[in-house]
């Protein structure tokens, strides 16, 4: 525990943390990378060079020093960044190398502000942090290990069947390379993928949602290619398994991870809305509903470019026709082209919205972050509770 003079000196450092804290974590990275570049087989380089994942750690590093005597109240935080960790393979010897390029980044920006007492509250403050994260990780670990068809770090799998759904996304369906059990996993809920590519310097770890309910002797991830946006280059990953992974060959995988899940305890109607490659788990979540037990009231409304940018679309007409009594699915074309038939052209909007689905729902949604936070200010604008509104990004947390 920390002492009252402690917790006194780091809330005063918030307003500090608020303006310079991603100057903070991004010299933080650029240390830690300097001093350790072995930990460039672990982070996503696209999220470093994009800026997200410092802005992502100067929000945790922010909230942790504003919460500093109630840490329990981060606690749905920290459990979520600790999903990530144990996917990625964090281990407990990590954190003191975290906790040293930190202090020393500090140290760095804030210049002679960073008072000897600072520095040493904020290296108390760090320490038990870190033991947080090592103890929910900790148990993770072990969840993953123990559970039927779990294992711990990574696994070799087979990519048994590699299908073009669209345009720009591809699913892969990859089974143990063992021939062994795989663990079960919620719907909604991602695994993590690491490969190397030929002649890349390090491996390269992404999360992929899986794309299919529960119970199959495979995991289905479905993938989009990533283009090279402007400055942005075209994803290593996506890449590598669109242009170069073929059927029969391997990849490794961690256990399914992710506290992003469909909450199958309710029986209220369920509204799920996916934008482009953000269909991944939201599939999941509707085969699991319809083809449960459960009986509750579907509508699913996928927004996509084009008919040619819409991944599974037969494969929702036929749950469709096969579910009509209580699931319906629509779909909303950016730019539908000649001939492309759609129930809305444009983007999903309010108005709209409340012809299709019900304001007493639970609203579930996943796609890129300008359409997710269209679809959250439009179901705050229409009065549903923030306990029903539920979304996933992909990537580090941002804000909406």
């Amino acid at each position: 525990m920390l002492d009252a003079k402690t917790i006194e000196v780091i809330k005063s450092t918030v307003p500090v943390l608020e303006v310079h804290g991603q100057t903070i974590t991004k010299q933080f990275y650029q240390m830690m990378f300097k001093n350790h570049p072995e930990l460039l087989n672990v982070f996503n380089h696209a999220n470093q060079r994009q800026g997200k994942q410092p802005a992502a750690l100067a929000n945790a590093v922010y909230a942790a020093a504003a919460h500093i005597d109630r840490l329990e109240e981060i606690l749905p935080v920290v459990k979520n960044i600790a999903q990530k960790h144990r996917a990625l393979g964090i281990l407990p010897e990590h954190y003191p190398i975290v906790g040293e390029n930190l202090l020393a980044a500090i140290k760095t920006v804030l210049g002679d502000a960073a008072t000897d007492e600072i520095i040493d509250a904020w290296a108390q403050a760090y320490g038990v942090i870190a033991d947080v994260f090592i103890s929910v990780e900790a148990e993770m670990y072990q969840e993953a290990e123990q559970q039927k068809g779990g294992w711990r770090g990574f696994r070799r799998f087979v990519v048994e069947r590699k299908v073009k759904e669209s345009d720009v996304i591809t699913s892969f369906y990859l089974k143990p390379e063992d021939g062994g059990e795989i663990a079960s996993y919620l719907p909604g809920q991602y695994i993590t993928v690491r490969v190397k590519p030929e002649g890349q310097e390090f491996t390269h770890l992404r999360h992929y949602s899986l794309s299919t309910s529960a119970g199959h002797p495979y995991y289905r991830i479905s993938v989009k290619q990533e283009d090279a946006i402007g400055d942005n280059p075209a994803g290593v990953v996506s890449t590598y398994l669109h242009e170069q992974i073929q059927e029969g060959d391997t990849v490794e995988i961690s256990a399914p991870a992710g506290d992003f899940t469909l909450d199958q305890s309710k029986q209220i109607p369920v509204v799920l809305l996916s934008g482009g490659v953000g269909l991944t788990p939201m599939v999941s979540m509707l085969e699991t509903l319809v083809e449960g037990d459960s009986n509750r009231d579907v509508v699913y409304i996928h927004a996509a470019r084009c008919g040619s940018h819409h991944a599974m679309k037969e494969h929702i007409d036929q749950l469709t026709r096969e579910h009509a009594d209580r699931l319906r699915s629509y779909h909303v074309y950016e730019s539908p082209a000649a001939g492309e038939s759609c129930d809305k052209t444009g983007f999903i909007d309010l108005p709209w919205l409340k012809t299709v689905a019900d304001p007493k729902a639970d609203f579930y949604f996943c796609g890129p972050v300008p359409f997710m936070r269209a679809v959250n200010q439009a179901l705050k604008e229409w009065g549903v509770p923030q306990e029903r509104i539920h979304f996933e990004f992909f990537g580090p947390a941002d804000s909406l």
